[in-house]
């Protein structure tokens, strides 16, 4: 059974119409590739998936279970994390302090509670070592090369459990040694059993790391392959309009 379904899902702002009667289904463990160019709709479908955008029809099914997210908050309850393309890291705080943003950990009693930092060092100190990444609880954030705050942001999605994570461009703006890390850092999250959706417009990303890519064109969906049966030439003339349909 698919982990997330899409069923005909379509979003409309006034009249214009950014997504078209999308369907795709995500199995536990895959990494799926959307592409398309700007304005294509990836961002609004993500937006949908996490709850920011109510769809203008279709259905989505968690497990198999129908659901309706009106909030974020709603969706990260059903198992959906986000890292976006600004990554949203307070650049003055520690990667354990980002990790846990808005999830710390107290200890104590009734009101006297207080922040336990030394349980938040140890958790997030194994949330690095479980995705293979140097970064360190103690480091700030400001210090952090680019694919070390991938790996802060990721991590703060394996604390709630996440089952999927939609990636928005994360190797955009950052060197070939971090864009290699963080590449990594997505396969460790397919090895936990982690469902992701990589936003990308670089073609080697998607090729070295999804299952599958989907592409959309003025807010429909026009392929769907498994990465082994098609090429990047394809993709391209798919994205562009060279090629109407794969």
């Amino acid at each position: 059974m698919a982990i997330l379904e899409l069923n005909q899902i379509s979003k409309h702002f006034g009249a214009i119409q950014a997504l078209n009667g999308i369907s795709i289904a995500l199995e536990e463990g895959e990494v799926v590739g959307l592409m398309g160019d700007n304005g294509a709709g990836k961002s609004t479908l993500v937006k949908i998936i996490a709850g920011n955008f109510h769809p203008s029809g279709g259905e989505i099914r968690i497990g198999g279970r129908p659901v309706q997210f009106n909030r974020p908050v709603e969706a990260r309850e059903n198992g959906i994390e986000v890292v976006y393309q600004d990554l949203a890291l307070c650049d003055n705080l520690t990667a354990a302090a980002n990790v846990f943003l808005g999830r710390e950990v107290r200890k104590g009693f009734g009101p006297l509670k207080i922040l336990d930092y030394n349980a938040m060092y140890r958790r997030a100190a194994e949330l690095f070592k479980e995705l293979k990444s140097e970064t360190r609880p103690r480091d700030l954030v400001r210090q952090m090369s680019g694919g070390q705050r991938q790996a802060v942001a990721i991590a703060r999605t394996r604390l709630s459990d996440a089952k999927i994570v939609l990636m928005d461009e994360p190797t955009a703006a950052i060197s070939v040694r971090q864009v290699a890390e963080v590449l990594n850092l997505i396969r460790r999250l397919k090895d936990q059993g982690v469902a992701v959706v990589l936003i990308s417009h670089r073609m080697p990303d998607v090729f070295s790391v999804c299952d599958r890519v989907v592409v959309l064109r003025r807010g429909t969906k026009v392929a769907d392959k498994p990465i082994a049966a098609t090429s990047p030439e394809e993709v391209t003339g798919l994205i562009t309009g060279a090629i109407q349909e794969a």
